[in-house]
């Protein structure tokens, strides 16, 4: 027994010397001290000739030290040991190459590759080691030999797409992945981050044009239906990618999930008109029980919302008739736990376009009061119904809810936009101190766009209010803001002209000309809003209002004037000269994107 266990203790401590050899010799490798390298390396592989990496190792190190003639007989001495070794004849090859011998090393290669055609089990062991050397159209003539070998051209067609990638042949490439998408049936999406990160722009359309191709051959094969539905929404053309959806829908009998899917990312991408398309296709063609039915109803009306009250040119009538659609399906589907958030958009028609409060603030008081909606839904509402009280001046209300939330929601994004509400309230009512430690703390929020905001009240507060005996021009600005929410526009209109007249020198003049676009805006008045924006720029580049001012402006030329490259101009001097700006990543993505990088 005593002997066993000497003997279990002399091997651990040995295994242990040989790892720490091990790992001396790779720092000795990777630090570039070759020769010390090379002598623990031939060591470790004297030791243990099955860990080929160390025999690898040892020749990689003289070839380093330029001792070529060592390295070539040292390989030459383990082919002799191994003659069916693939590695060790490349590593000769690779010796030669070194030397300046290119016959003796292009013999070498094409002897191995034209040898795995016999020996299949060498095929991913030689093509892999031309890999490693960066030989790709090696490696890929390895993969084509065998190919023609065994006679099954799908064997080796993700590795020969790869390489053909890395030596720069799209036709071969584009060929060789649409050869093994089938291999991907089940998991495509492993298939699409492929081409999302090695393809381009132009690529891309390659593989929609052979797409084309094989779709006529094989009508049948669902899968390159889908690649190309893909191909569209990479290229962003969702109306293209729905038509796609749809035939698939129809020709498979599904359930809509796929069409489902695009109208939501065209949705989330303000293509609204597709995302209509595709909600209504599912609502006019699926059963009421079915899957996606009413998710598909309910964000249908949610788009039609967001297309009307987003644009500058809705009338009194657009609105009436998404109410009226509102209305119908409450009516038919009830106020409750399913339709909850339907409510809420409901309400928000009815408080920030419809000018009903009465109306909305019992709508969402409803939804408050109902037992069986989740917790997160009746924070939201109660957010909302805060707001909507505030718009009534009926500020206790509001900082109660405010708070309800706050407490409910400590660590949660919920109770970050309760904390910035109340944060908000405070300010509008004058407590300019209070506010301010809140939006500070606020800065590390979660909620990226809470943060923005709560830097930017932070800054506005400290800019404004320290330079002054007098927090007069603040109290009344601050008014002025509320009113504005409140939607009382030529009331904050009045109240900001007599700032900027009775204090002509104080720093909130950027501010007021800023607060008069947000009513240009409420009031659908693009031209004049656009007008204001350019007039900060102008007249106040160095101060805080400006970024804000000209992202704005760029959003505004870009969504609604339509002027791609005004809009371009702008988020290009924002991140270049406004880079500390909150808005300078957002600026860089909008530019990118405009200009048509595929991010």
């Amino acid at each position: 027994m005593l002997k066993k266990l000497l003997t279990i203790v002399l091997l651990a401590f040995q295994l242990t010397i040989f790892a720490q050899e091990s790992r001396l010799a790779d720092v000795y490798y990777n630090d570039g001290e070759f020769e010390k390298a090379a002598t623990l390396y031939k060591s470790l592989y004297e030791k243990n000739k099955q860990i080929g990496l160390y025999f690898q190792r040892y020749t990689e190190c003289l070839l380093s030290l330029k001792a070529y003639k060592e390295a070539e007989d040292v390989i030459k001495k383990e082919i002799k040991s191994n003659p069916g070794d693939p590695q060790l004849r490349l590593s000769l090859a690779m010796v030669y190459d070194r030397i300046g011998d290119e016959e003796k090393s292009k013999a070498i290669y094409k002897e191995v590759i034209d040898e795995v055609g016999n020996k299949p089990e060498n095929v991913d062991i030689v093509a892999r080691s031309f890999t490693s050397m960066n030989m790709f159209e090696q490696a890929a003539a390895t993969y084509e030999k065998a190919t023609e070998k065994n006679g099954n051209p799908k064997t080796y067609a993700f590795s020969l797409a790869d390489l053909y990638r890395r030596i720069g042949n799209s036709e071969k490439m584009i060929h060789y992945y649409l050869l093994c998408a089938e291999q991907f049936r089940n998991n495509l999406n492993y298939l699409f981050d492929t081409f999302d990160r090695y393809l381009s722009e132009e690529e891309i359309e390659k593989l929609q044009a052979k797409l084309y191709e094989v779709m006529e051959k094989e009508p049948d094969e669902i899968i390159y239906n889908e690649i190309l539905q893909w191909t569209f929404i990479n290229q962003k053309d969702y109306k293209k990618a729905l038509r796609q959806a749809r035939a698939l829908d129809r020709k498979l009998n599904e359930n809509g999930a796929r069409v489902n899917e695009i109208a939501k990312v065209a949705m989330q991408d303000k293509d609204y008109d597709t995302a209509i398309e595709g909600f209504k296709y599912i609502v006019d063609n699926k059963s009421v029980n079915s899957s996606y039915y009413l998710e598909a109803k309910g964000l249908l009306l949610d788009c039609k919302r967001k297309k009307v009250t987003l644009n500058y040119n809705y009338t009194k009538e657009d609105l009436i008739s998404l109410q009226t659609e509102y209305k119908t399906f409450l009516d038919l589907y009830g106020y409750n736990s399913s339709t909850v958030n339907l409510v809420i958009e409901y309400a928000e028609l009815e408080a920030l376009y419809l000018n009903d409060l009465d109306v909305a603030i019992g709508l969402l008081k409803e939804m408050v009061e109902l037992q069986s909606i989740s917790p997160e839904y009746r924070a939201m509402a109660k957010l909302k119904l805060g707001d909507y009280f505030l718009m009534q001046a009926n500020q206790w209300e509001a900082t109660l809810l405010y708070s309800q939330v706050d407490k409910d929601f400590k660590e949660d994004r919920l109770g970050e936009l309760a904390r910035f509400s109340n944060a908000k309230l405070s300010y509008y009512l004058g407590d300019f101190d209070w506010a301010q430690e809140q939006f500070d703390i606020l800065k590390s929020a979660t909620s990226k766009l809470i943060s923005n905001d709560a830097i930017d009240l932070s800054v506005f507060i400290m800019d404004n209010l320290n330079l002054d005996t007098t927090t007069v021009p603040m109290e009344l600005f601050a008014t002025a803001e509320l009113l504005t929410f409140q939607n009382k526009l030529d009331e904050a209109g009045v109240l900001l002209d007599s700032i900027a007249k009775d204090y002509p020198e104080h720093s909130l003049l950027d501010d007021i000309l800023y607060a008069k676009a947000q009513i240009a805006k409420k009031r659908l008045q693009a031209e004049e809003e656009a007008r204001l924006y350019a007039l900060i720029i102008e007249k106040f580049p160095e101060e805080i209002k400006a970024d804000n001012a000209m992202f704005a402006l760029a959003q505004l030329y870009e969504l609604h004037f339509k002027d791609i490259e005004k809009a371009k101009e702008l988020y290009l001097k924002i991140f270049t000269e406004y880079s500390s700006s909150t808005f300078a990543i957002d600026a860089r993505k909008k530019y990118r994107l405009l200009r048509g990088d595929n991010i």
